[in-house]
């Protein structure tokens, strides 16, 4: 017969707490996405959500900080899809499809324009927003596809090239998609993901698929 571990039940004072936290971030999200970075203050978020400068300090000690905690909360779903998409044993194109459609998918979405727009707008004056998304969202995927790479380099699937610099290639080919948006050439449907996905993948193979 099977163990069967009982979790711990949190208390109802830490419930609340992290239910309170949680509403600080669904409120930062909306206004970091709609008045950006510069401005977002905590004085203006504290009047939305209620309560005092110390309550909210004692969550976040900083804009930095809630920053950072944004970026992770809304990356860390895509984080897993794709983390997961590179773990099912499939064949390599459908893997790499399957990768370039989720990817596609996500970023050409209104939050990863959103998101987008704003790192590319407050970066510049604002280092620490650029530092923040890419080490909370942006470098996984880039780390997982390393890791990916390297392995199916080692099955000899791959051409033995740097892996860091395969997941570079892929991504500047699913990024290409994502700039014509930003550009205002129209949004893909999940259709065009889907034809862009297979493209891509393609081409990928073209480069770096043993000849």
């Amino acid at each position: 017969m099977e163990s069967i571990e009982n979790e711990v039940p949190i208390s109802r004072r830490e419930s609340r707490k992290q239910d309170r936290r949680q509403a600080i971030i669904e409120a930062a999200r909306t206004s970091f996405l709609e008045q950006g970075y510069a401005g977002t203050s905590m004085t203006a978020l504290i009047k939305t959500i209620g309560g005092s400068k110390a309550t909210l300090w004692s969550y976040f000690r900083s804009k930095e900080e809630l920053f950072a905690a944004v970026v992770e909360e809304v990356s860390g779903t895509f984080r897993a899809q794709l983390e997961q998409v590179l773990s099912i044993d499939h064949d390599l194109e459908t893997t790499l499809i399957d990768y370039c459609e989720a990817f596609l998918t996500k970023i050409t979405s209104p939050d990863g324009q959103a998101t987008w727009r704003l790192v590319v707008a407050e970066s510049g004056r604002f280092p620490e927003v650029g530092k923040i998304f890419y080490e909370k969202a942006a470098s996984h995927p880039q780390g997982y596809l390393r890791a990916f790479f390297s392995r199916q380099i080692a099955s000899g699937k791959l051409i033995a090239e740097d892996p860091a610099i395969m997941a570079e290639t892929l991504t500047s080919l699913c990024v290409g998609q994502h700039l014509r948006m930003i550009w205002g050439f129209g949004e893909p449907t999940a259709e065009d993901c889907k034809l862009s996905a297979r493209r891509y993948a393609r081409w990928f193979l073209k480069a770096y698929a043993p000849g």
